[in-house]
């Protein structure tokens, strides 16, 4: 399986300083990044990594999740799925850490009643690679089927 690779140059201390986030596998893209914006609730433009987990998180849990209907015997239609990824004090080492991730799921699913894809949505969470990397922090499940 391949290695996915992404590079940070950063200039200047936490505070002040700032750096640019490149995607160097895919070669999309590089983004602006600072603390100040990361830990404000306005990003103004740049990103940071709880964004970018989230988006990781996001799109691995959608690939799961369409597999894990899949092998329940469902057709997955459209899955709209959304990462919220929070960022807080760590009140025990001081710092900041990830203090909860909140996945959001609808689904438009053939062939699977609500019970199925609750349980395959609870699996795909379960299972997804970025999920097994993020035990360290709580991650809730809001999932429903759409008419």
């Amino acid at each position: 399986m391949p290695t996915r690779t992404a590079r940070t140059a950063w200039n200047g201390t936490l505070e002040h300083g700032a750096g640019q986030i490149e995607l160097t596998s895919s070669r999309i893209g590089t983004y602006d990044v600072s603390f100040p914006k990361r830990a404000a609730d306005d990003a103004d433009g740049t990103t940071s990594p709880e964004e970018l987990i989230a988006a990781a998180h996001s799109a691995c849990f959608a690939m799961q999740l369409s597999a894990e209907i899949a092998q329940r015997g469902g057709t997955p239609e459209a899955l709209d799925v959304r990462a919220d990824v929070s960022l807080g004090p760590d009140p025990v080492r001081g710092g900041f850490q990830l203090t909860g991730i909140r996945l959001t799921v609808r689904g438009e699913v053939g062939g699977l009643d609500e019970a199925g894809f609750l349980d395959a949505a609870g699996a795909a969470k379960a299972s997804c690679p970025v999920s097994r990397a993020l035990t360290g922090v709580e991650i809730t499940l809001d999932a429903a089927l759409e008419a």
